[in-house]
């Protein structure tokens, strides 16, 4: 009777296979998304087999073959010093796709971290910790990233520090009104009655159920990650010659757009792609989740 207590809720609506696979049969935008998104990951994971060169055709420049168009030897083409487009496409996918999940990691652990504490503790606690959050919830999460990153030197760490110091209030937000709402259901009052730890409580109950709405966002947001790097790099102060990344080789071939279009037209599309495969999945598994949101 007391593991019933207890813990009725901890395997309840958590992200996994079984919805995935619900999500991918019943979602035709979702499928879209779903499998956009696995042919960049593969992309990236496979880029030093299946690149059309070898690692070092990134970096390395070749000038008498600057600028050739799309075609056989080069599926997208070269850039201004001879570099092939699809290899520096396909490498700037796993810095692109490493930049979103460390950006990730690093908010949801410090965000949710904070969040569950103030919204299970309460009083003095969650007060402290939601001011604290308000104050970087002021400033515009673009602005705010483009600061941090002139301060600091331009790199890709500079970009994902520069993101998640602005992306890990809004998980506080989310699992502090969710910690909140579960911090009275039956099972929780259960191990208090049994003077359980309450870090115990957070770690095994409260942290547990507050992670479905976490997880939504999660893919909601990898989108906008992207996006946000790309921008910081575009600018100048995210990644920097010679790692290949995408924001960068947009900022590299803008100049050669009305010439030369293939330089900026298709990372430029790798982006675009990948932010929209992770929105319409990030919605599509919402809709799984929470049938209330379809309506």
């Amino acid at each position: 009777m007391t593991a019933q207590l207890i813990a009725p809720d901890n395997k309840r609506r958590i992200v996994g296979f079984a919805t995935l696979a619900r999500l991918v049969r019943g979602d035709r935008l979702a499928l879209i998304g779903f499998v956009l998104l696995v042919v960049v990951i593969l992309a990236a994971v496979l880029a030093p087999w299946i690149a059309p060169y070898p690692a070092d055709g990134t970096t390395a420049t070749h000038p008498l073959d600057a600028l050739l168009p799309p075609g056989s030897g080069h599926w997208m083409g070269t850039d201004q010093v001879g570099r092939d487009v699809l290899t520096r496409v396909m490498y700037g996918a796993r810095t692109s796709l490493a930049i979103a999940v460390a950006v990730l990691l690093l908010a949801a652990v410090i965000g949710v971290t904070l969040g569950v504490v103030a919204g299970y503790v309460g009083g003095v606690t969650r007060d402290i910790i939601m001011r604290i959050t308000d104050v970087f919830l002021a400033f515009p999460a673009l602005l705010l990233s483009l600061a941090l990153a002139m301060v600091l030197h331009p790199s890709v760490g500079t970009a994902i520090v520069a993101i998640a110091v602005t992306w890990w209030p809004w998980y506080t937000r989310l699992a502090a009104s969710v910690a909140a709402s579960v911090r009275h259901r039956g099972y929780i009052d259960a191990a208090r009655c049994l003077n359980m730890p309450t870090s115990r409580i957070i770690r095994r109950h409260v942290l547990p159920n507050s992670l479905t709405p976490v997880l939504v966002q999660i893919s909601l947001d990898a989108g906008g990650i992207i996006l946000t790097a790309a921008s910081l790099s575009y600018l100048g102060l995210g990644a920097q010659e010679p790692t290949s990344e995408w924001g960068l080789m947009v900022e590299q071939g803008q100049s050669l757009f009305t010439t030369d279009w293939w330089v900026v037209t298709f990372p430029g599309l790798a982006i675009l792609v990948t932010a929209f495969a992770f929105n319409v999945l990030g919605e599509g598994l919402r809709a799984a989740l929470d049938p209330r949101s379809r309506t």
